[in-house]
């Protein structure tokens, strides 16, 4: 597996109710909280792929979005699924989308290469983190081969993302549990204000 194969994709499609508002679009620091994610992966990948319903941000080169190829909020799965049918609507070439959530702004750039490094020496069609007792299901590295049984799945009522992935199958790559801030993750405005101290 090479980067050229994988599709970044940042999901960001959800209603944002707790936050009150499109938290993806929210400020921590000088940048908001989709821009921070966007800046990492500008750093290893040519394209990028946003999965949002809400307003979009088109000044940024090699950024793409894309909203759920299904109505309803159906959660981060059907996020899923819209990245890997935006493959094949654009006639790219990519084998595996690695997906990141637009609210978790300081994970280390490091675990991209320890997914890459867990899939070349797996057969697994899907991994995801976990440190200590916490998996961390959208932070994720998904065969693209996995798009017509999620299809079928999601058809049939499955919405969990953890239960899905259970039942297909997944290698969990075991991180460092003493490093909380990397999955410091934003749902309220208080979260926010706790996360503006630590930039």
């Amino acid at each position: 597996m090479s980067e050229n194969n994988v599709l970044p994709v940042i999901l960001a499609g959800g209603k944002s109710r707790r936050f009150g508002g499109n938290k993806a679009n929210a400020k921590l620091g000088d940048l908001t909280l989709i821009e921070h994610t966007i800046q990492k992966l500008k750093n290893r990948f040519k394209e990028i792929l946003i999965i949002s319903n809400e307003e979009r941000n088109k000044d940024i080169s090699n950024v793409f979005y894309s909203n759920d190829v299904m109505d309803g909020q159906l959660g981060p799965l059907v996020g899923v699924l819209s990245s890997m049918e935006w493959i094949i609507d654009n006639s790219k070439n990519y084998k595996w989308i690695m997906t990141f959530p637009c609210d978790t702004p300081f994970f280390k750039i490091e675990i991209i290469d320890q997914m890459m490094t867990a899939q070349r020496q797996s057969s697994k069609k899907l991994f995801f983190l976990k440190s200590g007792e916490k998996r961390h299901n959208i932070f994720g590295l998904w065969s693209a081969e996995l798009k017509d049984q999620l299809r079928k799945d999601l058809e049939a009522g499955d919405r969990k993302v953890e239960d899905w992935a259970n039942k297909i199958g997944t290698e969990i790559i075991e991180l460092d549990p003493k490093d909380d801030n990397s999955f410091l993750n934003i749902n309220t405005k208080i979260d926010l204000e706790e996360a503006s101290k630590k930039i």
